[in-house]
């Protein structure tokens, strides 16, 4: 069909009622010829068959408009041409031809009604839009003799009279917007005056005034100078809510908070407060720790002004760090206690609003109270949070190993007064603080024992164990270092919290003391003083004079107390007599405590007292800081260790008489110093550099002490160096005597966790001191008398008498002689050093034991002996029993049955004297042999003999 049209189109047809008198556009581009007309007129009338022929035309045709259907029929034919077949394809093409004509035709009829319908209506159409033109036309003509018709003049009048009405208007409005403008000057006025809130309450009526003016162009400028002063009025209240966090005044603060209720930024105005009270935190550490920096800087050109704050505490001086901290946690408390004001001025404020009854005047003014007490409570821990935080770098930003022990204590103090202060300002346990403030006294602990032990190790070499004069009523807690134990009575209050006694704990105690003026950092310089001035007095020595006399005081009845007079008090029990002691049992007492008639000062030396205050200012620290508690006590027990050692070193350890085999070391004891020397004493045996680069890692192994060359223990005149001996040893039960009185101190300082510990130091070490008197003293008694001559004398008496003797030997003699010169020289000795009675009785029994044991090895060295014989050797015995008892009061004398056993087993029978081997293995092997050997031939034969000897050879005894 397009085809078709565009056909029409070319050959400029008409509309079909132009062509109506015309045949048909077909027919009108050419006229058929005779036997095209023939043909159309035998076209079959079939519509179905039509359709077929038109349906039989290729697509081609209807492709577009400018498809050249001569030119594609032409390309169509073949090579060869046939006539019929062309004459046959042009006859289809004519019936096709002839069926879209027809067709075409057909639908031209069909449209011809519509057609014609449709051109009446735009013919009627073009009359009524002339009929339109000519009204138009009238309109216009009839609007202009209307225009014509009405005066200018009229209009005019009518104009100006509404202007003047809408100027008298804007004049008010003008005059209003005048006094707004001068509002300006008495709000700057109001702001110098500090007046915040009639100034906001001005300014905001000013905006409401404004707001109705807002029609006018120049109002928007005003409006917005309004704006911008209101701005400017919260910067400066911002800046006057930032000055209450150092300095709260309540006037202020007031004027401040109602400021903010009318602005209606309650809330905002507590979280620029919190965030202004961190801000002053940061300031004031900053300004504070910057202002000893540069001072102590010099003219040094670092910036510290650029430094961050933790750099800059690591430019603190040694010399400045105490009042750098002190004014720091001064400044500290300024913030701190204007927070505590603040809450409470807000829960005063709470309580007036709750009496008075009014409702609120905003529905939310309620959200706005629970949301500042609710920001201020938690804001408690924020604010004590950041403290911690910037006090911390400040703890550790400095090495305070080389600080004096005082200097020390006074930080500790400092620190500890700063954790009550959190305690009381929000309940915290100080984490932060506590965690920093114990790596430093760990780290200066360390040190200071490292410190101590050299100092102690030196104290040692070059003590010539001489009494330390002290007064006869000596008490540690007359010692400066322990009179905190006094000031405390529970180990958990520092001296710094015992001293400010007018503090309520908890409910804000510091808080409410120094609410007006004062401040708790204030306090460490007086009691400084007062602590430096109570040395001398409280120190533990007597003076000059007294120093000098302090041995003719003792000596004189006149200076001893009456109760020393009249009772006997046994340092053994500790038991004193209902009734007097007579002078007869003073004067029989005296064989054993060589100073009845002296006062009994303690004994002690220069060391021993140094260890005692090394222990005060230990226990010192760990009462301020308990979270060190362990590591001191193991210092302590260190400092212990190597005294014990080293007065053991000096003079208990000889290899020759340790080996005599009488259990002189216990077993408790010789573990005890095993284990010192294997963890504390380096003994410089060059064992390869491992082992020094492990002692330098641990710090822990100090060298083995030496003896003092000025003190001579050879000398047999001084009994061989006894005084130094009772000088150390005493002392050194002295010290542990005070490690028991303050065991429960330390006990209650120690965690839950390491009491163990401290129980085993106690039971393992401080109960051995007593103990280290036999070996010490085994040595005076083992030099004091002349055994070798005693067993020479012995082997020259011919035993295998016939007859009973009643005189004894001289050997006897000889041996009573020797204990009368050690009875004289202990008397001797005893006006130099009081000798205790524990002491003269462990050298008698030492002395005692060595006798008779030389007197069992003198009567084994027997190659014959008679039954005359050992009836000589008792009457010898029980004569030096006799005259012995009478130089001591040692009851039962030591060792006797060990004596008179051996004396009786010679007249033992053979099965007797097996059993008697079996079950007495504290005689040598040839103490027994001996007596088989000796009894040979009187009432054992040889083949007993054999039998016995081969049991001794079969046991195994121990060396005791």
């Amino acid at each position: 069909m397009q085809k078709i049209k565009s056909l029409m189109a070319r050959q400029g047809l008409k509309s079909p009622q132009e062509n109506m008198p015309d045949l048909s556009p077909v027919e009108s581009m050419r006229i058929p010829s005779q036997e095209e007309m023939r043909e159309l007129r035998e076209q079959p009338l079939d519509q179905a068959a039509e359709q077929e022929i038109i349906n039989s035309i290729e697509e081609v045709y209807f492709s577009s408009d400018s498809f050249d259907m001569v030119q594609y029929e032409l390309e169509k034919l073949p090579p060869e041409l046939s006539l019929l077949e062309l004459e046959q394809h042009r006859d289809k093409l004519k019936r096709q031809q002839a069926a879209v004509s027809k067709k075409v035709a057909d639908l031209i009829l069909e449209k011809q009604p519509a057609y014609v319908k449709e051109l009446e209506r735009v013919t009627s159409l073009q009359t009524n839009l002339q009929l339109a033109a000519v009204i138009c036309t009238n309109a216009r003509r009839q609007l202009g003799g209307a225009k014509e018709g009405f005066t200018e003049a009229c209009l005019g009048l009518l104009a100006n009279q509404r202007r003047r009405q809408l100027l008298t208007g804007l004049l008010s409005s003008l005059r209003t917007i005048k006094t707004l403008q001068r509002t300006d000057v008495r709000l700057s006025e109001m702001l110098e005056e500090e007046d915040y809130p009639g100034a906001i309450q001005l300014c905001l009526e000013c905006q409401r005034a404004a707001s109705t003016f807002k029609h006018y162009s120049c109002i928007s400028e005003l409006n917005s100078k309004l704006q911008d002063t209101l701005e400017q009025i919260e910067e400066q209240l911002d800046v006057a809510l930032s000055k209450t966090c150092k300095h709260f005044d309540v006037l202020h603060y007031t004027k401040v908070q109602r400021a903010y209720a009318l602005l209606g930024k309650t809330q905002m105005a507590m979280d620029q407060l919190h965030m202004h009270f961190t801000q002053a935190i940061h300031n004031t550490v900053f300004q504070v720790v910057l202002g000893y920096v540069e001072l102590c800087a010099g003219n040094a050109d670092t910036k510290f002004q650029k430094m961050q704050y933790k750099d800059l505490c690591t430019h603190i001086t040694l010399d400045s760090y105490i009042p750098c901290l002190t004014d720091l946690c001064k400044a500290l408390w300024e913030v701190m206690l204007s927070y505590h004001c603040t809450m409470e001025w807000h829960e005063e404020h709470d309580k007036q609003e709750g009496t008075s009854g009014d409702l609120p005047e905003e529905p939310d003014e309620g959200v706005d109270r629970s949301y500042v007490k609710k920001k201020l409570e938690h804001g408690l821990t924020r604010i004590w949070q950041d403290v911690q935080l910037k006090v911390k770098p400040f703890i550790l930003g400095t090495d305070m190993s080389s600080f004096k022990y005082d200097d020390f204590i006074v930080v500790l103090d400092i620190i500890s007064r700063l954790m009550q202060v959190g305690e009381q300002f929000c309940d915290s346990k100080s984490e932060v603080l506590q965690e920093s403030i114990k790596r430093q006294s760990v780290n200066y602990f360390k040190h200071y024992h490292r410190a101590r032990l050299e100092e102690l190790r030196m104290f040692l070499e070059n003590e010539t164990w001489e009494l330390c004069p002290v007064k006869s009523n000596f008490n540690i807690s007359q010692l400066h270092e322990f009179k905190f134990l006094s000031q405390c009575r529970s180990p958990s209050v520092s001296p710094s919290k015992q001293s400010s006694s007018g503090v309520v704990p908890g409910g804000g105690g510091l808080f409410q003391l120094y609410l007006q003026e004062g401040n708790p950092f204030e306090m460490h310089l007086e009691q400084k003083e007062e602590e430096s001035e109570d040395v001398l007095a409280s120190n533990g020595y007597e003076s000059d004079e007294l120093e000098k006399n302090v041995y003719q005081e003792y000596d004189s009845d006149s200076d001893v107390p009456d109760e020393l007079k009249q009772d006997y008090v046994d340092e053994k029990t500790g038991d004193v007599p209902l009734k007097s002691v007579s002078r007869e049992t003073i004067r029989s007492r005296k064989r054993s405590d060589y100073n009845l008639n002296k006062a009994k000062v303690p004994i002690l030396t220069n060391t021993t007292l140094n260890v005692i205050r090394l222990l005060g200012r230990y226990m010192q620290m760990m009462n301020i800081l308990k979270p060190i508690a362990f590591d001191v006590i193991h210092c302590v027990s260190q400092l212990f260790d190597y005294y014990l050692y080293a007065v053991y070193t000096f003079f208990g350890r000889n290899h020759t008489y340790e080996a005599s085999g009488l259990g002189l070391i216990s077993s408790r004891l010789r573990s005890t110093l095993n284990r010192i020397q294997e963890s504390l004493i380096d003994m410089e045996s060059a064992e390869g550099a491992a082992v020094i680069s492990a002692s330098e890692e641990r710090k822990e192994k100090v060298p083995s002490p030496h003896l003092s060359q000025h003190v001579d223990l050879s000398l047999s005149s001084g009994l061989f160096g006894l005084a130094q001996r009772v000088v150390a040893t005493e002392s050194l039960v002295f010290l542990a005597e005070q490690f028991e009185a303050l065991q429960s101190h330390l006990d209650s300082m120690m965690p839950p966790a390491k009491k163990p510990f401290l129980q085993q130091f106690y039971s393992q070490t401080v109960s051995t001191a007593s103990e280290l008197r036999k070996p010490i003293y085994w040595i005076v008694a083992a030099k004091a008398l002349d055994y070798e001559q005693m067993l020479l004398l012995m082997a020259g008496v011919k035993w295998d008498i016939r007859e009973i003797m009643s005189q004894h030997n001289i050997y006897v003699d000889v041996l009573l002689k020797e204990f009368e010169q050690f009875h004289q020289r202990l008397t001797d000795v005893s006006r130099h050093v009081r000798i205790p009675l524990a002491v003269s009785n462990v050298l008698w029994e030492h002395c005692i034991r060595l006798a008779n044991r030389t007197l069992v090895e003198g009567y084994a060295n027997v190659k014959k002996c008679s039954n005359e014989g050992r009836a000589l050797m008792q009457l010898d015995f029980q004569q030096f029993l006799m005259k012995l008892e009478k130089l001591t009061d040692l009851r039962p004398v030591p060792d006797k049955d060990f004596v008179e056993t051996y004396i009786k087993a010679y007249y033992l029978t053979e099965s007797d004297m097996e059993q008697f081997i079996k079950n007495h293995r504290e005689y040598s092997m040839k103490q027994l042999a001996n007596l088989v050997n000796v009894c040979l031939g009187s009432h054992i034969n040889k083949k007993a003999r054999q039998k016995l000897l081969a049991a001794i050879d079969d046991i195994d005894r121990p060396k005791r």
